[in-house]
């Protein structure tokens, strides 16, 4: 889903309180009740990739929408939300964009009833966490990076499916020793593998091309494994972070036997 911040936008009292309940679960959200221009001010905020969740009847959001929708490849998530807060419903970009995930996630947390609308079953999405490391770098800077890094995107562990690397990290102690005590996959690629993905990076390194052949480990090898393990593209959700030991990035990619809307 976009790194941009989520939009909510309500019309009513009800839909007011509703959206501060949402605040008080979700991070990196804002709000904004009944806006002057209100179709002129959704169109701003979906144009410029915000998420959004709409608290109104989906009609509505229907006709506001309809001029600026472009694909399900570069809309962004919208969900649609009764002003109670018993059900919620994806009802754009819901497989490349994550509204369907998006949608599953807000629905735990709000005690409601997530509403599929597409004509197959939900299918989790495949999370791997693409690392890289100094040689023999102590377990500790691998588990606070990759906690910090989970939180930053409100996953747990138990939503990754691999810890991914290059192959020079194949015999990294403590990258081996973390994967097996989340009983997570470990799947390494060669630098010839890793630098077809140089297009896709966010940052870019000289000096990892140095050492590795390729210009960057984490985000390259996430987006490797995730498209490896499901057959589809893969996106990152978590753009490389570090500490003085080691980098982290989180690639996301939907399993290809599934077509969503």
């Amino acid at each position: 889903m976009s790194l941009q911040p989520s939009i909510i936008f309500s019309l009513t009292p009800a839909g007011q309180r509703l959206a501060q309940r949402i605040q008080s679960v979700e991070k990196n959200i804002q709000s904004l009740h009944r806006p002057d221009a209100f179709t002129t001010t959704v169109q701003q905020y979906f144009q410029a990739g915000h998420p959004l969740i709409m608290i109104c009847a989906s009609g509505i959001v229907v006709r506001t929408l309809a001029t600026v929708l472009k694909d399900k490849y570069q809309d962004p998530p919208v969900l649609v939300l009764d002003e109670q807060g018993q059900f919620v419903i994806p009802l754009l970009s819901g497989h490349e964009g994550g509204a369907n995930e998006w949608a599953r996630q807000l629905a735990d947390k709000l005690g409601a009833q997530h509403v599929l609308t597409s004509n197959a079953d939900f299918t989790h999405p495949r999370y791997v966490a693409g690392m890289g490391c100094e040689r023999s770098v102590p377990i500790k800077y691998l588990q606070t990076l990759l906690a910090e890094g989970l939180s930053k995107i409100s996953l747990s562990n138990k939503d990754l499916t691999a810890i991914a690397s290059i192959e020079l990290k194949s015999d990294e102690v403590n990258l081996l020793a973390l994967a097996n005590q989340l009983k997570l996959e470990t799947h390494f690629y060669p630098a010839e593998t890793l630098i077809t993905y140089d297009e896709q990076l966010t940052q870019r390194s000289e000096i990892v091309f140095r050492e590795t052949g390729c210009y960057g480990v984490a985000e390259a090898a996430a987006l490797a494994c995730a498209e490896q393990l499901t057959g589809t593209r893969a996106e990152l959700i978590l753009p490389k972070i570090k500490n003085t030991k080691a980098t982290l990035a989180i690639a996301r990619a939907y399993p290809k036997n599934k077509d969503y809307k």
